[in-house]
């Protein structure tokens, strides 16, 4: 594990995040004495999002005039 004193971590910061985020954690020490341990989250996972069945399921053409008959007649209106 790298070990950077605080000068070089406030120079450098955004490559050692970087570098942490790939799986290499680093410290950060004062005057040779670590301080603390720079290590990357685990981000939770992506959530699911509508269309992830794309292409898998159809839809009828008749779909809007599916049971129009049986519709009309439970309402009384006829067909």
């Amino acid at each position: 594990m790298t070990t950077v004193n605080i000068h070089e971590a406030k120079t450098h910061l955004s490559k050692l995040v970087d570098r942490a985020v790939q799986g290499e954690p680093f410290v950060i020490a004062k005057a040779g004495k670590p301080l603390v341990r720079v290590t990357a989250l685990e981000t939770p996972k992506a959530k699911r999002r509508l269309g992830f069945l794309a292409g898998e399921i159809s839809v009828p053409e008749d779909f809007d005039t599916m049971g129009a008959a049986e519709i009309a007649a439970l309402f009384g209106t006829g067909a």
